[in-house]
């Protein structure tokens, strides 16, 4: 089984870069190794979606996801750069996910940053609720003054090794696989090693259970090539809004919501590249559960 996890891996992360374009069964199986025969019986196994289904899942999500943060794109550059052929076929798929149509959605999105919460409709449709995390957006703001230290600064390029999680319940065996190979690397432990998590997917459109969230390393030398279920990864030299501060586990979505509603307030937009976490401390070493963590978003 771990032989095809590190082959669905390089699959997913084929799709990812190429999902505005032709994704056939056999184009796909062929990054993963596989004859299009066998591919489709294990994605299915692992990822427990049919290949068909995640990649118009992932279209859906990556549309809605500039939707709601992108608001200076018209919807033809979103559905192009999603992967849809036309008008049409966006706004039957997004309907599908989301309950919906795309203008809807982009105009009930509010200014604000709420979550978007998938909800069991009476019908057995999954409908989109927009749901404010915190009702008072002046409490979330104090909130975040007492917890959070905000700057917008410039972070250089980081080389990373990374294990891809899909779902929040497999992160933290993400990180134990990653701690193995590091170990067998006499990469850790050591002095002044940095963790990180980095999300491909934002819970905003994509489900608890489906999101990619890759545990990272910092190294100091580029990875050349994925080693089992550990891959190379780079994040680039950029502009960010880096909120550091001393939390718990629980705080982290509430350190998310106050970074974005006041990225929103400040009027950043978000650049096209995956926010982060880089943790300076473990929380299993504090008595009350708390670790030093810088939350960065990529802006322009």
């Amino acid at each position: 089984m771990e032989a095809h996890k590190h082959s669905i891996v390089k699959a997913i992360r084929y799709i990812e870069e190429h999902l505005d374009t032709e994704l056939s069964l056999e184009k796909v199986s062929g990054a993963g190794a596989y004859s299009p025969f066998h591919f489709h019986r294990i994605f299915r196994l692992i990822t427990g979606e049919t290949l068909q289904n995640y990649v118009a899942r992932r279209r859906a999500e990556k549309g809605a996801f500039y939707l709601a943060m992108r608001k200076e794109m018209s919807i033809t550059d979103i559905y192009h750069q999603s992967g849809f052929s036309n008008h049409s076929a966006f706004n039957k798929a997004f309907k599908k996910y989301y309950g919906i149509s795309p203008s809807g959605f982009r105009k009930a999105a509010p200014e604000s940053f709420h979550r978007i919460v998938l909800e069991e409709s009476k019908k057995g449709q999954m409908d989109a609720v927009f749901s404010q995390y915190i009702c008072n957006v002046e409490n979330l703001l104090n909130w975040m003054n007492m917890n959070l230290k905000i700057k917008v600064g410039h972070l250089p390029e980081m080389h990373l090794a990374a294990v891809m999680s899909l779902g929040v319940a497999h992160v933290e065996p993400s990180f134990g696989t990653l701690i193995d190979w590091a170990k067998g690397k006499s990469l850790f432990p050591r002095e002044q090693v940095k963790m990180l998590s980095v999300y491909h997917d934002s819970f905003k459109v994509t489900p608890p259970d489906k999101v990619r969230i890759h545990a990272c390393m910092l190294l100091d030398e580029p990875l050349r090539k994925q080693e089992g279920e550990v891959f190379p990864e780079t994040i680039e030299a950029g502009k960010f809004i880096i909120g550091s501060g001393e939390v718990t586990l629980d705080d982290f979505e509430q350190c998310w919501v106050s970074l974005f509603l006041w990225m929103n307030e400040n009027e950043y937009s978000v650049r096209n590249a995956f926010p982060f976490e880089i943790y300076h401390t473990n929380f299993r070493e504090h008595p009350e559960g708390k670790m030093i963590v810088d939350f960065c978003i990529p802006i322009h």
